[in-house]
């Protein structure tokens, strides 16, 4: 059903909010809504500045490493990142050349910079890296170090041209996910036991200092991961082959992923995973990934609720999308909650692209998804629909929270092969609310679209195989 307000009550409920920012969705008109929230887009994007970083210069190689791709550098990397530090922060350079190692932590006020024609190659043993804390599918755990890791630090970037290889495979990490699609034989480790046991201990409120996984255990990480920090930037690189999710910022502030390619088709290879954040961009970057492109998390179930902190002030914008599971999704570790999510101007296309937009949730997380914006986004060719909105996802019903997604705006989204529409799937005591499609085209549609438990739905000048529609 459409909600509608008579102009004398929009314009008495506009006084009773006007001291908010953004008034609520259903207090709002079509117009109104969407300048409302562009606008404050366009204060987020004011108030992100890159990080301060000093303009001391570190070469790694007047600190023993060795481009020969061979020779591990982790020593050598932890010795210039020191010396940085040390003198007050600046930037590590890594030159041209081949460069083997193990974990490398960063800390304030520095910058790595890989220079173009430089390859960092990550180890693929694990006992190159040491158990740091971590956030493992939105749960906290002392785990494999990430890749490229920091924490509690302020003025952190990486960037240059260069190229971050993880160098993960089916002979190693990949093989840890149990699917015999990427190497798992009968008999082999595998994640499956471990993720169990940590789910079941923060389920049970075992302390995160307790729960110690790391060397023996088989939880892969990240590529790179920022953990509570501020004032981040990633920019220029080329990143692939990660062992698992490949950009990670977790419960972090003012956050800038620029001009970025992420590829790599392993299992849960989603390309940028913003956790937990406050005020972040995303722009201008490529991704080719064998799960999401980008999807946005704010912790899984108990210890997402124990946690407690939403992600929200997002935008991305002008990135290109190719395979992967879907194009901008949130979900489905919400259960912190993700607000005030903006999507423009960007390019999706691909028979291995699942989706468009995807929102994940279900009555184990609980959370709630509110005020997602999106406009000018052209899509090529989906394999499914266009937009999914599943509270079904993996428990589905079967859980005692209610997962919530309200006030979807999608103006302009113009897509020339999908097989449906929308797959709306709410819970009989959770309705997807206020999903409004303005001047959008879908084409090459073969299937109704799936509406079930979803209430003010509204499509104005839509058009669906060149026809336009009222309903769907």
């Amino acid at each position: 059903m459409t909600f509608k307000l008579s102009r004398r009550n929009f314009i008495w409920l506009s006084l009773m909010t006007s001291a908010c920012t953004v008034m609520p969705w259903e207090n709002r008109q079509g117009a109104e809504k969407s300048a409302d929230a562009w606008q404050k887009a366009s204060r987020i994007l004011d108030s992100l500045v890159p990080p301060n970083i000093p303009d001391n210069q570190f070469n790694v190689l007047n600190y023993g490493a060795m481009a020969d791709g061979q020779t591990k550098n982790t020593e050598a990397f932890a010795k210039a990142i020191d010396a940085c530090y040390a003198a007050g922060g600046g930037t590590v350079v890594v030159p041209e050349g081949r460069y083997l190692t193990g974990a490398i932590h960063l800390r304030s006020n520095i910058e790595l910079h890989i220079q173009s024609g430089a390859v960092i190659l990550f180890s693929t043993d694990p006992a190159d890296y040491p158990l740091v804390l971590s956030r493992y599918e939105g749960v906290e755990v002392y785990n494999y170090s990430p890749l490229i890791y920091a924490r509690d630090a302020q003025n952190v970037a990486v960037t240059g041209k260069g190229i971050l290889d993880g160098q993960a495979a089916d002979q190693n990490w990949w093989s840890w996910c149990g699917s015999p699609k990427f190497g798992w034989q009968t008999g082999m480790p595998r994640q499956t036991e471990d993720r169990n046991l940590l789910f079941q201990m923060a389920e049970a409120g075992v302390p995160v200092e307790q729960r110690l996984f790391g060397q023996g255990h088989y939880l892969r990480p990240s590529l790179m991961e920022f953990y509570q920090c501020d004032n981040v930037l990633v920019e220029g690189l080329h990143i692939q082959d990660s062992p698992f999710w490949n950009i990670h910022p977790v419960l972090c502030k003012n956050v800038i992923v620029r001009d970025v390619d992420v590829s790599g088709h392993g299992p849960n290879n989603d390309g940028c995973n913003p956790e937990s954040v406050d005020g972040m961009l995303i722009e201008h970057c490529r991704f080719d990934t064998g799960d999401d492109c980008i999807a946005i998390k704010s912790g899984r179930n108990a210890d997402g609720r124990r946690v407690a902190v939403p992600s929200r002030n997002i935008i991305i914008r002008h990135c290109q999308m190719k395979a992967g599971h879907g194009g901008v999704v949130i979900g489905s570790e919400i259960s912190g909650g993700v607000y005030n999510v903006f999507v423009e101007h960007c390019q999706m296309d691909s028979p291995d692209l699942w989706y468009a937009l995807r929102f994940k949730n279900n009555a184990m997380r609980g959370g709630r998804i509110e005020d997602i914006y999106v406009r000018d986004v052209n899509v090529g060719q989906v394999t499914y629909a266009a937009i999914t909105c599943d509270f079904n996802y993996e428990e589905g019903a079967d859980g005692p929270f209610t997962p919530e997604l309200n006030n979807l705006l999608v103006e302009r989204l113009h897509v020339q092969q999908a097989k449906q529409v929308l797959d709306s799937q709410g819970l009989a005591n959770a309705p997807v609310r206020n999903i409004r499609l303005q001047d959008c085209s879908f084409n090459g549609v073969s299937k109704d679209s799936v509406i079930t438990y979803t209430q003010g739905l509204e499509l104005n000048n839509v058009r669906v195989n060149g026809e336009t529609v009222t309903e769907l």
